[in-house]
Formats: structure tokens, sequence, C-alpha cells
């Protein structure tokens, strides 16, 4: 009996290794071949809520795509909590055969990272992160996008309203206030906000901006409430980084000019939509999934970019928008394309009313936050060139933010 039992042990060990990929002798890792039916790999996803954000259907909506485009199976999983459960979802779906597990939360990242410790031979990705360019695991990978630059095209188009406003005497140009509907003091939320503002800056010099934060993600009611402060403050067009239609909707009932994130809200607010920017991960999703059925290497640290096609701005609704705004967007697109404009030029902002010549930022993120490296050079700020995750946390004048919510 106690033979049996040892062995018994033996063979369950051997069977919760190979279910992680763990090594195992003789084991081969899941990026070693293709498949030979593209059919049979299966890749899972991981979504912080389900299709009622906007956030999550975007990336559900690149999943889908990507998984069709290369012929693999889709098995996805809706509203995971940034705890524990992620990392039970993760190990649940390489239990399920999948050899490639995505996850798009920034509080999904330590579960993911603990499953992809545990399963060396199935690959894990994470949307946002920080730690994979510090961990330098085989098989976990952090990605992002250039979205500053795709909020600085939706700025322009802000920018552009705010003129159009003040040229028919509907506000003066001290009046051009817009507000930002926020969810975290994040920097990516804080490069975010700064590069729309920046966007719209360049054509409306006057604009200033309140921020308001939520500190949750996804809130319609919190959201609603704090764009219908914005405007009660006085402030004459929305904009967010929140995943909710709340501010939309506030926008549309208070017939207030807004430029929305993840998606056209155009349908639901067609008297106060302008434009909207988003990342497009259908690329990268193809890019992983074409690593796994080469058995290629996925970087640790991936950027997408407009020249990708990561970064992209809906159509702009011409019924709210100014008069050309798409053709001003085209002609700023192109100068951030070629490199003659850079969203963070030290010279277009002041932080307490001095320009910047050097900074120090958070990259290699730790405990405490230390800065760690030296982030402008050549005239601006360097934003998801060192790590993929944004680290611009300045706070720049022009910009109040009325809460903080970290």
């Amino acid at each position: 009996m106690k033979k049996f039992i040892t062995f018994l042990l033996a063979a369950v060990m051997v069977c919760s290794l190979a279910a992680c990929g763990g090594s195992t002798s003789g084991s081969e890792g899941s990026t070693g071949s293709a498949a030979a039916d593209n059919a049979e790999t299966k890749i899972g996803f991981i979504f912080l809520h389900d299709e009622n954000s906007t956030y999550d259907l975007n990336f559900m909506n690149a999943a889908k795509a990507a998984c069709e485009a290369k012929g693999v199976t889709p098995v996805m999983k809706t509203n995971i909590s940034e705890d524990s459960t992620c990392k039970e979802t993760a190990l649940d779906l390489v239990d399920a055969g999948c050899s490639l597990v995505f996850a798009d939360s920034f509080g999904h990242e330590s579960f993911i990272l603990e499953a992809a410790q545990e399963c060396p031979d199935v690959q894990f990705c994470h949307a946002t992160g920080t730690m994979a360019h510090t961990e330098k695991l085989d098989n976990f990978h952090n990605a992002f996008a250039s979205i500053y630059e795709g909020r600085y095209l939706a700025g322009v188009a802000a920018g552009m309203k705010l003129n159009e406003m003040i040229e028919s005497g509907k506000i003066t140009a001290d009046q051009a206030k817009m507000g930002y509907v926020g969810a975290y003091t994040y920097a990516e939320v804080i490069s975010g906000y700064t590069s729309f503002f920046l966007g719209a800056k360049s054509v409306c010099p006057s604009v200033t901006m309140d921020v308001q934060f939520t500190g949750s993600w996804y809130d319609e009611t919190l959201e609603k409430e704090a764009a219908q402060k914005l405007i009660s403050d006085g402030c004459v067009l929305i904009s967010q980084h929140a995943d909710s239609m709340g501010a939309p909707t506030a926008c549309e009932n208070a017939g207030v000019p807004d430029v929305s994130y993840n998606g056209s809200t155009q349908d639901a607010c067609p008297n106060t939509f302008i434009v909207s920017s988003k990342i497009n991960w259908q690329p990268y999703m193809e890019h992983i999934i074409d690593c796994v059925l080469n058995g290629e290497a996925i970087e640790d640290d991936y950027v997408g970019t407009l020249a990708t096609g990561s970064v992209e701005l809906t159509d702009v609704n011409t019924d709210v928008a100014a008069e050309g705004t798409a053709d001003a967007i085209e002609a700023a697109k192109a100068d951030l394309e070629a490199g003659k404009v850079h969203v963070f030029d030290t010279a277009a902002f002041t932080v307490e009313g001095k320009a910047l010549d050097s900074y120090k930022a958070d990259v290699d993120t730790d405990a405490n936050f230390e800065p760690d490296t030296e982030v402008i050079s050549d005239g601006f700020f360097h934003e998801s060139e060192y790590r993929s995750a944004p680290y611009f946390d300045l706070r720049i004048d022009g910009i109040t933010t009325l809460n903080e919510k970290f």
C-alpha cells in the first residue's frame, strides 16, 4: 500500500508538471513546433470585465479577429478580478490546453507572473504591465502602444472645437477649459491626459484643463458624476480615461462636446461625440500567435505604434467636429510619424513655471517607485521607449487635478 501511494503521488506530480509545461524528462515547450492544424492551438484570454466595458470590448474584438485570422481557437474568460482569481483562471486555461495566455488589466500582472513562473513552457502576455523587462522570464511578456500619440491627435480635434467655439462667440479664449475623467493617478493616466491636453494646446494656446479621478476603471455612476461636476465647474469639452459610457452620456445630456476613448460613441451620443482614440490590439495578438505557432521568441516588452496600426482614431463626427478637423489630424499624424513633432516636447510645457532639460522616471518599477532612468534628451521626454508601459508622471502647468485617487 505504501509503495502504491508513493507511485500515485509521483504520477500526480508528473501530470501537474505536464499541465503547466513544467520540466519533466523529455518535455517540450508549447512553442517548440507549430500545430499541424492551427485550430488545435488554443489561446487563452483573461478580461477584467465583459463587453459592457469599452476597454475590455476593445480587447475582445481584437482577440476574436486575431484568432480568426490565424485559424486558432480562442478561450475567453470575462469578469476576472485583479486578485488570486486571475492566477487560478490562468492555470485553468493552461489545464484546458492553451499554449498562450493573455491578460488585459494592469492589476492582473502579479498573478500572471506567478502563473508564468509555475508553467515555464506556456507563454504569458500581459497588457499595460511594467515587470517583464526586469523579470526577464522567457515566457512572460508585456505590451503596450504609443497611445499618447493617439490621444495627442484626439486633443488636436478638441483644440479645433475650442477654437470654433471661441470664433463663434460661444466662449472667450480664457473660457477654453476642458475636463477630463480619469480612473487612477497612475503614470498611464497622467501620460494620457497630458498628451491630450498638449494636442489641444498645439492648436488652441489658451486651453486649460481640470481632471477628476474616480478611483475605478469602470464605474458608470462615478464617471457620469465626475463629468457632471466638470461641466458644472465650467468645462466646455470633456474627455476621459475610464471605461464606461458614464462621461459620454453626461455630455450628451448636457450638450457638451465629448472626446471618448476605446471606440466611437457616436450612435449613443450623436450630438456631442467628436472622435475617439484607441489601441488596436489585433496586430500584437496576431504577432504573438505567430510566435507560438512558429516556435519563435516573444519580446519582453513590445510597443505598438501608429506605423504598426496599433494606434487608431475613429472617423471624425463631422456633425459635431469643427470644420477641417480631419485634415488637421492627418497633418499632425504625418508630423508625428516623420519625427517632426514629439508629443512631450519640453518646449511645449512647463512644470511650476520652469522648462525641463532633465528628468529621471521610475522605469524599473520597485516597491518605492524610485526614479532610475533619465528620460529627457534631444528636447523631449522619451515616453514608452525604455519600457512599453507609460512612465510620464509629470504634473505640468495648465492642468489642475481636482482630487487624488491612487
